[in-house]
This record gives structure tokens, sequence and C-alpha cells, in this order.
């Protein structure tokens, strides 16, 4: 938390996702913090604190979103993570999430209100 609000971290390399996740976040009174890779994620959560992140299953790489995590979890991460992915449903019908060290997953194109209460109910 960062002056009274909560920070929300999006990897994410794709721009128009970052660009429209940020309106979402901020008119809702979160303060987004973002990165265009893994790398460059593990930076920004170091320095930011985040209190919830968002993370794209494919950046760079196929499988950068799920490298990030276990990176995550073995800096001792306690934030809820969540996977943002365009896979589709059969992502959460075919992996525990779980097992992969997330809180849940986020489909493309997102459900705003969706994310909305989840930040809610995760976070206040």
């Amino acid at each position: 938390m960062k002056d009274g609000k909560f920070v929300i971290l999006v990897a994410d390399d794709d721009p128009d996702i970052l660009y429209a996740l940020r309106l979402v976040l901020e008119k809702n009174d979160y303060i987004m913090l973002d990165a265009k890779s893994a790398e460059e994620g593990l930076r920004v959560y170091k320095a930011g604190n985040p209190d919830f992140l968002i993370i794209d299953l494919m950046m760079e790489e196929v499988d950068a979103g799920t490298h990030f995590v276990k990176e995550l979890r073995l800096l001792n991460n306690k934030a809820p993570i969540y996977m943002l992915t365009s896979v589709g449903d059969s992502l959460t019908l075919n992996v525990d999430f779980s097992e992969l060290g997330l809180d849940g997953v986020f489909q493309k194109p997102i459900d705003f209100k969706s994310l909305l209460t989840t930040l809610t109910v995760k976070l206040k």
C-alpha cells in the first residue's frame, strides 16, 4: 500500500493491455506499476512491493509468466498472483492453477468488473 492506495503490478508485453488496465485501476483508486517482461517485472516487484500481481502467461517467451511466478515464490511473495491469459477457459479446466503458485486466472479480454470484484475481495 502506498499513500493509502493498494499497489497492483501488471506484467504484460502488450501495451494496449497495460493502457486499458491502467485506466481502469487508476480510475478505481489503485496504483498500477507495469512491466513489459518477466525480468522487468522482477525489478519492479522488488522496488514497488505490490499488494496484488497480474502476470501475462506468455510474454517474451511462451512460459515467461510461470517462470516469473516461481521467482516470486522463491522471494517469499505473499501478495495474490493472478495469471492473465488468452489460452482460454481450457487452462482453468485442465490445469490446477494453485499448483503453479497462482491464486487465480483472468482470461483475455479481461472482464474489468470481475477484476475489480476480485481486487475488492482479495485486498479489502
